[in-house]
């Protein structure tokens, strides 16, 4: 009898030990997940120690995920990819683009921003789909956001533009994949504190119905739902974690 190893999970964008990646790999990790983390620099390292002395096996990669040599390369080195998080993009080690109002904008920060953004999910659905279709089975989380996908932010529309078209490609491939046993959903979490989170969007958290900022865990639990067979009859989705902030008509 042929015993199958647990399922592989690779989540990009999981740098920071603060983020909404590295929770989302820990907890599929105690889920029971083979975990693959990547990112831009070398403290991705650092995340895989934190994983595997909790006893989650683990592994990182540093690498650029703008560069399709790049992610083909990660994507042949790890194998067959089952679950796959979008999670890349909004920061690089931290450092968040300022802000433009767009008649300022330059075409080089706009082409930055959405290849970080967009550009990155793409390559790496491109690259784990073919081993998903051939298994009958694969689980695409896009990590989208409140900006953009439901709302928007003034001087953020190159950012908005990318998480915004994370929500189109998700809706268009999950109808793409649905007959090959791949679900595609995204989450669009809203005010969330983080480590790069300003004290702006700490105080627009406490502006939200439920008063706080949201917590990366929390975040992880929506996506953690979406990569189980649990979900298996959710494709196409939107899933909006933000306290309840983009329903709010009137905040007179």
């Amino acid at each position: 009898m042929t015993v199958r190893p647990p399922r592989l999970a690779l989540v990009t964008g999981a740098g920071s030990s603060t983020g909404i990646g590295y929770a989302t790999a820990e907890l599929l990790g105690r889920n029971g997940y083979r975990v693959a983390v990547a990112a831009t620099g070398p403290r991705i390292h650092e995340r895989v120690a934190a994983l595997r002395a909790q006893g989650i096996e683990a592994s990182g990669w540093v690498c650029d995920l703008t560069d399709p040599a790049a992610v083909a390369l990660l994507t042949s080195s790890l194998g067959p990819v089952d679950v796959l998080v979008n999670n890349a993009g909004m920061a690089i080690e931290g450092i968040v683009d300022a802000q433009r109002p767009l008649v300022e904008m330059s075409l080089e920060l706009w082409n930055q921003i959405v290849q970080r953004n967009l550009t990155t999910a793409f390559l790496a659905t491109r690259a784990c789909l073919p081993a998903m279709i051939a298994a009958g089975f694969g689980r695409i989380v896009n990590i989208s956001s409140t900006t953009g996908a439901v709302a928007g932010v003034a001087g953020d529309s190159a950012y908005a533009a990318a998480k915004a078209a994370m929500l189109g490609m998700t809706r268009s491939l999950c109808l793409e994949v649905a007959t090959a046993g791949i679900t595609v959903n995204a989450v669009a979490p809203g005010w969330i504190a983080t480590g790069s989170q300003t004290e702006a969007e700490r105080r627009a958290g406490i502006a939200t119905p439920l008063g706080r900022s949201g917590r990366a865990d929390e975040v992880a639990a929506a996506i953690a739902f979406l990569c189980s067979d649990a979900s298996s009859y959710v494709t196409g989705q939107l899933l909006v974690v933000d306290g309840g902030n983009s329903v709010v008509e009137s905040r007179a």
